[in-house]
């Protein structure tokens, strides 16, 4: 792509590219920004697997996540989005469109993943039709509690892994 298929007051989202690889890596090297992504250490790998499940979800679904910039500049400041996932534990997460937000630190109490998330999950019921939406968000993260209700989300579940922190679950009914 040569231009962001969405922008809005402050952002550019586009589509991810291969350009994008280094920013994806760099998204995730910080400690407090992963703090609630899981146990994953970042390596190039994960950044490398992590654009390429989601280039396959735009190829294959017709949506996926954003690569997030500040309208004009060229460094991704968050990676944000519906995407097709399949989790494996069932509790309505696997083949299903889910909503997702990862924000820099940098960024964080700005509202990036509000604007960002309103934005995608617009296009995404211009786009796809209204229809479920889920998302899992690490037991006691605050911020991203809030912004699932904002963004009309309502809690359906729990799931605790073998290992791991808990997940709760909500949902975006159409």
């Amino acid at each position: 792509m040569t231009a962001p298929l969405l922008s809005t007051a402050r952002f550019e989202l586009w589509q991810p590219a291969l350009r994008d690889l280094p920013d994806l890596y760099a998204l995730t090297l910080d400690d407090e920004t992963r703090r609630f992504l899981g146990s994953f250490v970042p390596s190039e790998m994960d950044a490398f697997n992590r654009l390429h499940r989601n280039a396959g979800s735009w190829a294959l679904h017709g949506y996926g996540t954003f690569m997030v910039r500040p309208r004009g500049a060229d460094r991704i400041i968050a990676n944000c989005g519906v995407f097709r996932s399949h989790r494996g534990f069932g509790q309505g997460l696997d083949d299903v469109a889910e909503a997702g937000w990862i924000v820099h630190k940098d960024h964080w109490g700005l509202g990036v993943a509000r604007e960002v998330m309103e934005a995608a999950l617009a296009w995404f019921d211009a786009a796809h039709g209204r229809q479920r939406i889920a998302c899992m968000i690490e037991e006691g993260h605050a911020a991203s509690d809030a912004l699932a209700g904002k963004l009309g989300f309502v809690r359906y579940g729990r799931h605790q892994g073998e290992t791991g922190p808990a997940l709760v679950l909500y949902e975006r009914l159409p």
